[in-house]
C-alpha cells in the first residue's frame, strides 16, 4: 500500500523565540512556523532560504504535524519550506538542531548558510549549526522534499547543546533486546510476489509452476501481496488495489480458489521454503464484509460518517482499533490463516497506522500456534520489542540516489547505521531492499532510478549490510516497467538475468557464510571516503569484506584493514572474490591494502 505517512512540507514558518543558553541547553522549537508550498521546485533558485527573503505571504502553521492536516493540503505532494527565527544570547558553545522525524528528506539553512541535508524517511537526525549562528536573531529555514503521500516536519524539533545530542538521539528502546527471531527468519532471503504481474496467468498456479526457479535462486521465504477479494465500491483502476480488502477470510477469484492456495502452500513447503501473506489491518474496502456487519468498528468524522485513512486513499475505509471486538476479530482471523491454513506469518501493511499494543497482543496469540515471521511495513523501534521480527529500512533505499549522484558522501550510510544503533533494540532486524511494490509503482523502477551499474551496487549492499534482504519480483531481470497496483502489468521475463545471477550468488553466500546473517559489522576506512564504502562482516572465523565505489570514475584506493582477533605475527588471511573468483591474501595482523575499482565497481571477498 502506498505510504500515507509522508507529505511534502512546502512552506516556511517564521517565529521569534527567546533562548538563553545560560538557563538551559535544550529548547523546543515546536509551535508556530511559516510555511510555503513549492510545487514547481523553484525555491532554491529563488533563494527562499536567504536571510533577506520576504516571507510575509507565507502561511502560519504548527509543527510537528503532517502537512496533509493543513487546510487545503490534504492531497499535496512535492516540496515545502518552513522557517522561524530564534534569538541567541551566546554563540561560544556548539549548538545543533535535532529533528525527531521529517518526511521524507530535509535541507537546513541558518542565516542563509546551507548546513547540510538528511536522507531517510522517519529517521531522527541532527544538524550542527555552530558555524552559522550569531548573537541575536537567527533565521532557521528547512526545505522538506517528499517522495509520495503526506509529509512534513511531523516530529519535534529541538535546539540543543551538541554535547547533549546523545540524550535525544538515543531512544528508550536502544538498551532493550529485540524479541528473538527463529533461525529461518534471521537467515532469510525474502521474495515478494505480486501475482498479477508475476506470471501470464496471474494466479496461484502461475506461481506454483515457478517454485523450482525460486528455490534455485536461493529464496527462503515467499511473501504474497494480498490474496483476498478486492472491493468493487470506489475501486481504483479496472481491477482495484489488492490493498482494498473485501473479506479477510476470502480468496480473490483472480488468483484461484482456497484449494489452489493450499496446493501452492504445500508446494512452497515441499521446496523447503516458507510463505507469508500480506495483512491489511488498517482499513478495508467500502463494500467489505466488516463494514456491512460491524460499521461501529470504523473511524467516523464529527458527523458520524465513516472516513478514509487519508484524502488520497478513497478506495478504503479506516478501521478504529479502540473497538475490542475488532481486535478479537482480527486476531482470530490471523490465527485461522496460521493454524488452519498453515501459512508462516504476515507482512503487515502500514503497521505504524495500527496501534503497537494490538500487534503485541496478536503476536502473542500467534506464538502460541507456531513459529512465524512478522514483517512490519513500518520503522518504529518499539515494534521490535514484542511484535515484529522485521521492519522496513526505508532509509537505506533513500540513500542510494544521492550517494550515486555524488550529492551526499557515502558516510551517509554511517549516519543511517549509527542512528539505527541509537534507536532500535539490540539485534533488531531491518528489511533491506533496492525496491518494493510501492517504490516501483510510485517512485520508479530501480534500474531507471539508479541506472544499471548503480542497481548492481545497491544489490550488493542490501545483501551484505546487517539485516534481511528482499527481492521484489521482476528485479531478477532488472524490470524497467512500473507494475500498477490497479491493473495487470506483466514483467518482461525475457530481459537479461544479470541481476538475478547476482542475487543467486549473494543468497548462496548468505546460506554458507554466517558472517552475513549473524556477523558483526566493522567499518573499513579507505583513502577515498567520499566515494568508497567498505566494511567487514565477521562471525568467528568466517568473514566477508565488501568494497563499493559509488563514483563513476575508476579509483586506486588504499584500505586500512583491521587486525584479526588473536592473529599471530606473519599470519595471513586468504579470501576469494564472489563474482570474479579473484584470490586475495592479506596480513592477519592488519595493514594497508591496495585495491583498484572500476567506476561503480564492487568487490565481495569471502573467507
Amino acid at each position: 500500500m502506498k505510504k500515507a505517512v509522508g507529505v511534502l512540507l512546502g512552506g516556511v514558518l517564521m517565529m521569534t523565540a527567546a533562548y538563553g543558553q545560560t538557563a538551559a541547553l535544550r529548547r523546543s522549537l515546536d509551535g508556530e512556523w511559516s510555511f510555503m508550498v513549492d510545487s514547481l521546485k523553484t525555491g532554491i533558485r529563488q533563494q527562499w532560504y536567504a536571510s533577506g527573503c520576504d516571507r510575509s505571504a507565507w502561511e502560519k502553521v504548527v509543527i510537528p504535524k503532517f502537512w496533509e492536516e493543513y487546510p487545503g493540503m490534504a492531497l499535496y505532494d512535492g516540496w515545502g519550506w518552513f522557517a522561524r527565527d530564534i534569538i541567541l544570547d551566546r554563540t561560544d558553545i556548539p549548538l545543533s538542531l535535532y529533528f525527531a522525524g521529517v518526511d521524507d528528506e530535509a535541507v537546513v539553512w541558518v542565516n542563509g548558510v546551507n548546513l547540510g541535508e538528511h536522507t531517510g524517511y522517519s529517521d531522527p537526525f541532527a544538524i550542527d549549526i555552530t558555524q552559522a549562528i550569531r548573537k541575536g536573531s537567527n533565521t532557521v529555514v528547512v526545505l522538506v522534499k517528499d517522495n509520495g503521500g503526506g509529509g512534513g516536519i511531523y516530529r519535534p524539533v529541538t535546539l540543543i547543546d551538541s554535547k547533549s545530542l546523545p540524550l535525544l538521539l538515543r531512544s528508550p528502546y536502544a538498551d532493550l533486546n529485540a524479541r528473538p527471531s527463529a533461525d529461518w527468519v534471521r537467515d532469510g532471503a525474502i521474495y515478494s510476489v505480486y501475482l498479477r504481474s508475476f506470471s501470464p496467468e496471474g494466479t496461484f498456479g502461475g506461481l506454483e509452476k515457478r517454485i523450482p526457479e525460486l528455490q534455485h535462486l536461493g529464496v527462503t521465504t515467499i511473501w504474497l501481496m494480498p490474496i483476498h477479494p478486492v472491493g468493487l465500491k470506489n475501486r481504483k483502476g479496472s481491477l482495484g488495489s489488492p490493498y482494498a480488502v473485501r473479506d479477510y477470510y476470502g480468496i480473490n477469484p483472480e488468483f484461484g480458489t482456497l484449494d489452489d492456495f493450499r496446493h501452492l502452500l504445500s508446494a512452497v513447503h515441499a521446496g523447503g521454503m516458507k510463505l507469508i501473506i500480506d495483512l491489511v489491518a488498517n482499513h478495508t474496502s467500502w463494500d467489505s464484509r466488516l463494514i456491512q456487519e460491524h460499521p461501529a468498528w470504523f473511524t467516523k468524522d464529527a458527523a458520524g460518517t465513516i472516513v478514509s485513512p487519508n484524502a488520497d486513499w478513497t478506495d478504503v475505509a479506516d478501521l478504529d482499533y479502540s473497538n475490542a471486538g475488532l481486535r478479537r476479530y482480527m486476531i482470530d482471523m490471523m490465527r485461522y490463516w496460521v493454524r488452519d491454513i498453515g501459512i508462516d506469518g504476515f507482512r503487515c501493511d502500514v503497521a505504524e497506522m495500527v496501534p503497537t499494543d494490538f500487534w503485541n497482543e496478536a503476536r502473542a496469540a500467534l506464538d502460541s500456534v507456531k513459529s512465524v515471521m512478522m514483517l512490519a511495513e513500518g520503522a518504529l523501534p518499539e515494534e521490535h520489542v514484542k511484535a515484529f521480527d522485521l521492519t522496513y529500512s526505508w532509509n537505506v533505499y533513500d540513500a542510494f540516489a544521492p550517494m550515486l549522484s555524488g550529492q551526499r558522501p557515502v558516510a551517509l550510510l554511517d549516519q543511517i547505521l549509527g542512528t539505527e544503533a541509537l534507536q532500535f533494540p539490540k539485534n533488531s532486524l531491518r528489511l533491506r531492499f533496492t525496491t518494493n511494490h510501492d517504490k516501483n509503482a510510485y517512485d520508479a523502477p530501480a534500474v531507471q532510478k539508479f541506472g544499471p551499474a548503480g542497481l548492481k551496487l545497491a544489490t550488493v549492499l542490501v545483501n551484505t549490510l546487517p539485516g534481511v534482504p528482499l527481492l521484489y519480483n521482476g528485479e531478477e531481470v532488472a524490470n524497467d516497467t512500473r507494475l500498477s497496483l490497479f491493473e495487470k502489468v506483466s514483467v518482461n521475463w525475457m530481459r537479461p538475468r544479470e541481476i538475478g545471477e547476482m542475487y543467486k550468488k549473494l543468497f548462496a553466500l548468505r546460506r554458507t557464510n554466517a558472517a552475513l546473517s549473524r556477523g558483526n559489522f566493522v567499518r573499513v576506512q579507505t583513502d577515498q571516503e567520499k566515494s568508497v564504502y567498505a566494511f567487514m562482516r565477521i562471525a568467528g572465523e568466517q568473514r566477508v569484506v565488501v568494497v563499493l565505489n559509488f563514483s563513476d570514475a575508476p579509483l586506486h584506493l588504499t584500505l586500512q584493514m583491521p587486525p584479526a582477533e588473536g592473529a599471530s605475527a606473519g599470519a595471513t588471511l586468504n579470501y576469494h572474490e564472489l563474482f570474479t573468483g579473484l584470490a586475495w591474501t592479506i596480513p592477519a595482523a592488519g595493514r594497508e591494502v591496495v585495491l583498484t575499482l572500476e567506476g561503480r565497481g564492487f568487490r565481495v571477498f569471502e573467507r
